[in-house]
């Protein structure tokens, strides 16, 4: 006989005792219910249960009950935790003279509200805490309209774990200056900032993320954070859970967003950032299909409020060179221009920190000085503080006068080769890095080669003779023969030893 969990077959082994008796009666329970065979045989056992003994299943719980949705709704704020609410339905109930029910069931009885409501529990995630950031694996495509040439475009996705808010932003690389951008983008997007960056641990942010040890993170990265006044904290190494919400975002970010525009074509990064917008606000907007509400106005009324107000001043991209050496005239090198350095550091290491208008120079966490970036276009150029040099030796920018001293130090033909090249410009500046790059010679060859070169070049049919013309003559030692003596009329040529020389004398 097979045993089904019906009601008629726990109804039997409930009785089992008295079954001849009641099976020659056909009726069961008290006087008053008069139940026979096919009335219980197709209902459930808690239905059968409580039409043999009504009222006996039916317990009322002895505590007060908290209000489930304010506890819910309290615990998303700052610093709420389910010990402090229940201290405070402790409070509550020894005022109004009622029972308090324990810390484990109140915890125990939150789980079932929870899962009952359709909500998500609040304890891993708080409004306004943290933002969880990555690459979307899909990625889009921009059509060339001339060529029709595709090219690539890669989405940046943002999301706040507690209303699951989020911001996508469209790039062409993922470079590290793009990534700070999108952050940049993000957080205006969100109207203010959170004290947690969640991210994934690629290099444009974080340099490593050891198992034991502190996490080392990327300069710039790091300092966009602390501007934002936040902190970096990514995600486990291979641990996608750390960052379950934004995962979940970038998978149906690939289905509003990629999907959703699949059909369109875009020739411009500005067009599908309009439209990447528009998909991620109605994506925003989109019901919850498990709470109350939408990712939208979740974000308004319960977390806007909460985050950190962005900083006055907005945050400026750099980009750090390290280890550049301090010359001796107390400059360092960056982008073929020179920036000073005051003189007690000559010959150590400095980083420098490169913005779109600044160069600030560091040792080690002590800044030391910073300048004016000079343009794109500037060669060979000087930013100099006369602070940084002792007196009398202060710096003094190249000009036509400087050059065409210079030039007269060594000799007559170098400063003729000078005079023309300021000559055959149409501005003084426009001469001086030639003029300087013939006179600069004389640090790999000596100045009376330099001069020599200079009246072969002269003799030529160069009117004005550069770098490029004099290299040679050096190279090949043309210079050297305008200064060799003429051979003598009983030399046939050559040069003979004399016998000394073979006999072992004196060389």
């Amino acid at each position: 006989m097979i045993r089904s969990r019906t009601a008629g077959s726990i109804f039997l082994g409930m009785f089992a005792s008295f079954q001849l008796t009641r099976m020659r009666h056909k009726t069961w329970g008290s006087s008053q219910q008069h139940l026979g065979w096919d009335d219980v045989a197709d209902m459930p056992d808690t239905d059968v249960y409580e039409a043999l003994f009504p009222g006996r299943g039916i317990r009322e719980s002895v505590f007060a009950a908290p209000d489930w949705p304010e506890v819910h709704k309290e615990l998303a704020k700052v610093g709420v935790t389910l010990k402090l609410l229940h201290q405070e339905y402790e409070d509550a109930t020894t005022r109004s003279g009622q029972a308090a029910m324990s810390y484990d069931r109140f915890c125990r009885l939150y789980g079932d509200y929870t899962a009952a409501a359709g909500a998500t529990s609040r304890v891993n995630h708080k409004a306004g805490r943290s933002v969880e950031v990555d690459w979307s694996g899909p990625t889009m495509a921009l059509t060339d309209p001339v060529t029709g040439e595709a090219s690539t475009v890669y989405l940046f996705v943002a999301c706040l774990p507690f209303s699951r808010y989020g911001f996508v932003e469209v790039s062409l690389d993922m470079r590290q200056e793009t990534w700070l951008r999108a952050h940049v983008a993000m957080f205006e997007f969100f109207g203010g900032t959170v004290p947690r960056i969640v991210p994934d641990n690629l290099k444009t942010g974080v340099i490593s993320h050891p198992r034991e040890g502190e996490i080392v993170l990327n300069d710039a990265y790091r300092e966009m954070a602390a501007h934002c006044s936040a902190a970096v904290l990514p995600g486990r190494v291979r641990h996608p859970k750390d960052k379950a919400s934004v995962e979940n975002t970038v998978a149906h970010i690939a289905t509003w967003v990629i999907a959703g525009l699949r059909h369109e074509r875009f020739t411009s990064l500005a067009q599908l950032r309009i439209r990447v917008r528009e998909r991620v606000d109605a994506y925003n907007r989109e019901p919850f299909q498990k709470r109350e509400g939408t990712r939208g106005s979740v974000f308004a009324a319960e977390e806007a409020p909460l985050l950190t107000a962005l900083p006055a001043a907005a945050f400026e991209i750099s980009t750090w060179a390290y280890g550049r050496k301090v010359n001796k005239n107390a400059h360092v090198v960056w982008a073929r221009n020179f920036y000073s350095v005051p003189i007690a550091h000559i010959g150590v290491r400095v980083d420098l920190r490169v913005t779109s208008t600044v160069v600030e120079i560091y040792r080690g966490d002590e800044r030391l000085t910073s300048h004016l970036l000079l343009g794109p276009t500037a060669v060979n150029q000087y930013q100099s503080n006369d602070e940084h040099l002792p007196e009398g030796r202060a710096w003094q920018e190249w000009d036509r006068a400087k050059v065409t001293a210079w030039a007269a130090r060594i000799g007559p033909a170098a400063q003729a080769v000078t005079e023309r090249v300021f000559e055959s410009v149409q501005i003084e500046e426009q001469g001086l890095d030639p003029a300087l790059a013939i006179l600069r010679l004389t640090r790999r060859f000596s100045p009376a080669r330099v001069e020599a070169a200079c009246q072969v070049a002269l003799r030529g049919p160069i009117r004005s003779p550069r770098y490029a013309h004099l290299r040679p003559i050096l190279d090949t030692g043309q210079d050297k023969i305008l200064h060799a003596p003429p051979p003598g009329e009983d030399e046939v040529g050559g040069y003979v030893r004399g016998g000394a020389y073979y006999a072992g004398g004196a060389r």
